[in-house]
């Protein structure tokens, strides 16, 4: 990877490995939500594949397939996608924002993020666990769109 690459590359410039280094695996983009015009609603719901552990995607390569509300990230869709959390690093470099001060490609772990409780490993159930009427108990955040 190049030194420093979020600072003096855009978004649609990056290599593969670049592209991927730069999510910081808190696996709220994994989160089950409710997107409609006006408003967002995340849940703490996690994705059948969210490994909720380690805050990563048990079957990667494969998700689009399995998932079907799960949204493929490019650099071309992360300003559709205002349902991304303001902490999100792609959102923050399609801004032209620096990465948080947590981020593991900074610190060098994830552990400041587990500490700061940025990662969904504490409170996030498995989809399976809830049943859809049920839903509404697992609000944890409602956001009016732009």
């Amino acid at each position: 990877m190049r030194d420093e690459f979020w600072k003096h590359y855009a978004l649609s410039e990056l290599r593969p490995q670049e592209w991927e280094a730069l999510c910081d695996g808190c696996g709220q983009c994994c989160l089950v939500r409710h997107v409609n015009e006006h408003q967002v609603t995340v849940f703490n719901i996690a994705c059948q594949l969210l490994d909720i552990e380690h805050s990563r995607c048990s079957d990667y390569h494969n998700r689009l397939e399995k998932v079907p509300y799960c949204h493929p990230l490019t650099p071309a869709s992360v300003a559709q996608y205002s349902w991304l959390p303001e902490s999100c690093t792609y959102r923050r470099i399609e801004r032209s924002e620096d990465l948080p001060s947590w981020h593991p490609l900074l610190v060098g772990s994830k552990e400041q993020m587990h500490t700061l409780g940025i990662t969904v490993n504490r409170s996030a159930v498995h989809v399976q666990h809830v049943p859809r009427h049920e839903r509404h108990l697992h609000i944890i955040k409602t956001k009016t769109l732009d």
